[in-house]
């Protein structure tokens, strides 16, 4: 089975004052954690990025945050909409790489990590968010959403790619 890894919106800004969001260091730690995991193993790491309303002066804050790693091999998706396959070439990348199983990660739960996995599912993709890799600005919507969602934890992901 070939895994697709979506990091969403892991951007300077939305993340910049990390203030606002709780648990921004335990998160990419968990998100560097299963990218690396999976790159090693010859899985697909994909970085999409927010430019909606965006302008040449802001493209730093586009840029994907530091605590982040983002390796010369993965690739990097633009979006103007929530839902990350909206009008974009997401779909066909993840089909042209024999991908069958995403997981998601990422900034916001409520709006684009979840219009994401909802996107993945109804083009036919399993789709699950990974424990501990996914924030929000309200502590109470990352609980509904592993609530209400598929979810999958590194240790699984280590037993599925070991």
């Amino acid at each position: 089975m070939k895994i697709g890894f979506l990091i969403v919106d892991m951007q300077n800004t939305f993340l910049k004052n990390q203030l606002e969001v709780p648990n921004v260091q335990e998160a990419c730690e968990y998100i560097n954690y299963v990218a690396e995991l999976l790159r090693k193993n010859h899985h697909l790491v994909v970085h999409i990025q927010d430019i909606e309303g965006s302008d040449e002066t802001s493209s730093e804050l586009l840029e994907v945050i530091p605590e982040i790693t983002v390796d010369q091999k993965d690739i990097r998706i633009t979006k103007e909409y929530s839902n990350a396959f909206w009008k974009t070439d997401l779909e066909q990348i993840l089909v042209n790489n024999g991908i069958s199983l995403v997981i998601i990660a990422g900034f916001a739960a409520e709006h684009c990590v979840l219009f994401t996995y909802n996107g993945a599912i109804e083009r036919g993709f399993k789709s699950v968010i990974l424990q501990n890799g996914i924030l929000s600005t309200k502590p109470d919507i990352i609980n509904q959403t592993y609530r209400d969602r598929n979810m999958i934890s590194y240790p699984v992901i280590e037993s599925i790619v070991g």
